[in-house]
């Protein structure tokens, strides 16, 4: 087994971990386990745009710079590069198969279709209407929204200078949709709607990992990634800006209305089909939906009694800290990365809606209103991050097994 192929294997499993959806500091630390359970003496530095690996002594090492671009979260894929990690470093497989086993990996087809992709998309904006407080004219706006934000994301992924420009462009046709909808078909609070219907594009994750990666010391990465989700929060809210302005001009001003609630059962029907469509958006395997929606139950029910008790802020921390207790738990007893069930889990508690809310307050110049959503939402995500980390701390994660013997 020659020096090259360990260092080609390493580097190969490095740009496929970055790929689907490894924060830094995590692909950092899974990457020096492997390369020491290898024999190699490596050091790994990880952003979302590059990765730098060295390895050797100091005084003689060989470097090498992997440009890579941020990837979506492929929770099949990194179920499958996991899987051959550990193949790898237990000896079943070379680091020459490793590397052809990744290729594989690389080239599988897409587990869901266009047609299932496009009706997660609506499945998961309606549920979020629903948890949003919206009644059943901005749970069905918002499910259709999410029909158009799917099919537009079918278009524009074929196609790199549209797809530069999806997150503006699918909030301004949700936008000039609803506030049409709103003035000639039936009075709707758009806010509501559109929220429901931009939810699977609104950074929250993004936001929330940034902020792992800060309180994990990864300084570059999380200030990048936090840099990268406050612009994109901006460029939504200029697509929303500008679909509301040409539909009053268009149609008219939509009616200020209340949101009248649904009964509660619907939304237990919500964190069915919310964690369901999760599982298509991410591309989790069907073997997985049955742990999905438990763990998108626990997280739901731990910040909804967590509210309760010590406030909603509070809440996502008692949410974070019991499925990443039960994440953790479920990557060592099954051998499967704990992303499977943190990720979808952590999308119902993610504080994306306030910071899209903050962000079109102060571009409206209601900067009082702005600065105290944009504080919830950063305090919601400390939250997230801190019961992560203490779940870590009680439930370590599996990564020391790769460097045992």
């Amino acid at each position: 087994m020659s020096a090259d192929d360990r260092i080609a294997y390493v580097l190969k499993l490095a740009r496929a971990m970055h790929g689907y959806g490894y924060s830094a500091h995590r692909l950092e630390e899974v990457l020096g386990a492997t390369a020491h359970r290898l024999g190699l003496e490596a050091q790994f530095f990880s952003t979302p745009t590059s990765l730098f690996a060295a390895f050797g002594p100091q005084s003689d090492q060989r470097t090498f710079l992997l440009r890579v671009e941020p990837g979506d979260t492929d929770l099949g894929r990194l179920t499958a590069v996991d899987f051959v990690s550990l193949q790898v470093a237990r000896g079943e497989l070379t680091p020459a198969e490793g590397s052809s086993a990744l290729d594989a990996v690389a080239g599988a087809e897409p587990p869901y279709g266009h047609v299932l992709t496009v009706f997660a998309f609506g499945l998961a904006s309606a549920a979020a209407a629903r948890f949003l407080g919206g009644g059943l004219p901005e749970v069905g706006l918002a499910g259709g929204l999410g029909l158009i934000t799917g099919l537009l994301s079918a278009l524009t992924s074929r196609r790199p200078t549209l797809a530069r420009i999806y997150e503006p462009l699918a909030a301004f046709i949700a936008t000039l949709v609803a506030t049409a909808f709103g003035v000639l078909v039936l009075p709707v609070n758009v806010l509501v709607a559109v929220l429901g219907g931009l939810i699977v594009l609104i950074p929250g994750l993004t936001l929330t990992t940034a902020m792992t990666e800060l309180a994990s010391r990864h300084l570059a990465s999380g200030t990048a990634r936090l840099s990268g989700a406050l612009l994109l929060f901006v460029t939504m809210i200029f697509g929303v800006a500008v679909g509301r302005k040409v539909a009053q001009l268009l149609f008219g001003a939509p009616e200020l209305t209340t949101l009248a609630g649904l009964p509660a059962w619907t939304e237990l029907v919500a964190l069915v089909l919310a964690p369901l469509g999760f599982l298509v958006l991410l591309r989790a395997r069907p073997a997985d939906a049955g742990w999905i929606l438990v763990a998108g139950w626990i997280a739901f029910g731990a910040a909804r009694a967590g509210g309760a008790l010590l406030g909603p802020e509070l809440g996502a921390f008692a949410g974070a800290f019991a499925v990443g207790i039960l994440a953790n738990l479920y990557g060592l007893l099954r051998d499967r990365p704990p992303q499977i069930l943190l990720v979808p889990s952590l999308l119902l508690l993610v504080p994306g809606s306030f910071g899209f809310r903050s962000v079109s307050a102060m571009l409206e110049r209601r900067v009082e209103s702005g600065i105290e959503t944009a504080f919830t939402m950063f305090f919601i995500a400390s939250g997230i991050v801190a019961g992560l980390l203490l779940a870590s701390a009680i439930v370590p994660r599996r990564t020391a097994d790769l460097r045992k013997p």
